[in-house]
C-alpha cells in the first residue's frame, strides 16, 4: 500500500472515531469551557433556593450539603403570597432528582451560596420558573447570561395570567400607574392603596400605609433600588399584579 493510501485511511479512521465519538467529545469540551457540574437535590428551601447532595452515586456528583441560590430569578419570601405554591412546584420538578448546575460568575454570593442555572432534562429551570409565575426575573449584574430569556418568559406568564403575573381586579388597578417615586392614580374616582406592595426585582419592598388617594394625587413610595434590578411591581393588598415598570 503507498503512502497516499496510507494517509487517505489514517484519515478515515479518524473521521469515523470522531463521529462515533461526538458525543462524548461535545460533552467534554463543554465540561471544559463551561463550569457544569451534575449534583442530586437533596431539599429545597424556597422557590429559589435549593440544597444539594452527593450520595446519588453518580460519577460526576462531586458536591454536597450546599445551598444553591437559582440565578436570574426571585420567589417569593416566607409569609408572602406565592411562597408554598413555589416552593411545592420546585419540590416536583427537581427535588430527590439529578440535575445539572450551570454556574455564574461570581460563583458564589455574598452569604457563599452557589449562584447557577438548573437543568432537569435539559430544560432550564429557572426560566421554568418565571414562565409559570412562581418567581419573577431578577438579574444581579448587568449582561447577565440569560437577561433576555428571562424577561422573555415573565412576558408570556403576562400574557397566560397566572400565579405571580396574575392581573390585579381592583377596579383602581387599570388606573393607577407608576411615575418616578410615585404611584398616580388617574382614575375619576377615589382609591384605596392601603397594603399595597412595590417591590423590586430582589427583596426590597414597600408597603403603602392606609391611605386614599383623590384623583390625580400621588403618593410615594421609599424604595432604594441600587443593586436589586431595574424593574419594580406594584401590586394590590391581594398581592395580584397591578404594574410593572423598568
Amino acid at each position: 500500500m503507498d503512502r497516499k493510501k496510507q494517509i487517505f485511511l489514517l484519515i478515515l479512521l479518524m473521521l469515523v472515531l470522531f463521529i462515533l465519538n461526538y458525543r462524548f467529545l461535545d460533552a467534554g469540551v463543554k465540561a471544559f469551557f463551561e463550569d457544569r457540574e451534575y449534583v442530586k437535590v437533596e431539599r429545597v428551601i424556597d422557590g429559589d433556593t435549593i440544597v444539594i447532595d452527593t450520595q446519588g452515586g453518580h460519577e460526576n456528583l462531586s458536591r454536597g450539603g450546599e445551598s444553591v441560590r437559582l440565578l436570574g430569578i426571585n420567589s417569593p419570601e416566607r409569609g408572602e403570597v406565592g411562597f408554598e405554591e413555589a416552593k411545592e412546584f420546585l419540590e416536583m420538578v427537581i427535588l430527590g432528582k439529578e440535575v445539572e448546575l450551570e454556574f455564574g460568575i461570581p460563583k458564589y454570593d455574598k452569604y457563599n451560596r452557589l449562584l447557577a442555572y438548573v437543568y432537569r432534562d435539559n430544560a432550564n429551570v429557572n426560566l421554568e420558573m418565571v414562565e409559570e409565575g412562581f418567581a419573577n426575573y431578577y438579574f444581579y449584574s448587568d449582561g447577565e447570561k440569560y437577561s433576555q430569556d428571562l424577561i422573555d418568559a415573565w412576558e408570556r406568564c403576562i400574557e397566560r395570567n397566572v400565579n405571580l403575573c396574575k392581573k390585579s381586579l381592583d377596579k383602581c388597578s387599570r388606573c393607577i400607574s407608576i411615575d418616578s417615586k410615585n404611584i398616580v392614580n388617574n382614575c375619576g374616582f377615589d382609591c384605596d392603596v392601603g397594603g399595597w406592595i412595590m417591590h423590586s426585582e430582589g427583596r426590597k419592598k414597600f408597603v403603602f400605609d392606609e391611605q386614599i388617594l383623590n384623583p390625580g394625587e400621588k403618593a410615594n413610595f421609599e424604595i432604594d433600588l441600587s443593586d436589586t434590578g431595574n424593574t419594580i411591581f406594584l401590586r394590590d393588598g391581594k398581592g395580584k399584579l397591578v404594574e410593572w415598570h423598568d
